[in-house]
């Protein structure tokens, strides 16, 4: 079993994002602060967990939390600041959810920016090491998948239900062949050069 949370004497969340590397769909981000007798066996990081297994914690996580927050930032928003602001800032407003609000925040990666004077600690791969990040990267995640699904109807030439907006071979021919929605992220990167890289 994880750790549940870094710092043992303080009020703590933990934060992770879901979606950072996707050409279409919003960066999505989950902040957790668990009870201190809070025990899981199956928890871990979100992409080491099967989808049934995901979304069989989702609800559990979301009754024995003190408090969560979800929030996703739009396409829009991620063109204009860019993905990796967009993620913190996914962050920051997952952790203004919280009432009470934390004393520690621990943050999944390397990068963070200061909330509110709240000190924060960043943990490589913490979504493998603490509960609290990943009960955080499951919400994240769960959350996310819910919106890929819910827009695939409106474009199911893309197969996000499947794909969730990552660049799979499927989602390069799907963009090489109809082109961008309004869903994909117009600033990106990959956006372009996917056409012609093999991942």
């Amino acid at each position: 079993m994880l750790k549940l949370k870094l710092n043992q004497n303080v009020l703590e969340c933990g934060t992770d994002e879901a979606g950072r590397g996707c050409l279409a769909g919003p960066v999505t981000a989950a902040a957790v602060i668990l009870p201190d007798d809070f025990k899981n066996q199956i928890l871990n990081d979100s992409k080491q967990l099967s989808e049934a297994k995901r979304q069989k914690l989702k609800p559990l996580l979301e009754d024995c939390s003190l408090s969560y927050g979800v929030t996703h930032i739009f396409m829009e928003e991620i063109d204009k600041i860019n993905i990796l602001n967009a993620s913190v800032l996914a962050m920051q407003k997952a952790i203004a959810q919280l009432s009470p609000q934390p004393e520690h925040i621990i943050v999944d990666g390397n990068k963070f920016k200061p909330y509110h004077n709240i000190p924060h600690t960043c943990v490589i791969k913490g979504d493998g090491k603490f509960l609290n990040i990943a009960a955080a990267s499951v919400l994240a995640k769960t959350y996310r998948d819910e919106f890929m699904e819910k827009i695939h109807e409106e474009f199911p030439m893309y197969n996000w239900k499947k794909n969730k907006g990552y660049p799979t071979k499927e989602h390069r021919e799907a963009i090489r062949k109809y082109g961008i929605t309004k869903y994909h992220r117009k600033s990106f990167r990959l956006l372009p050069e996917q056409l012609t890289i093999d991942f």
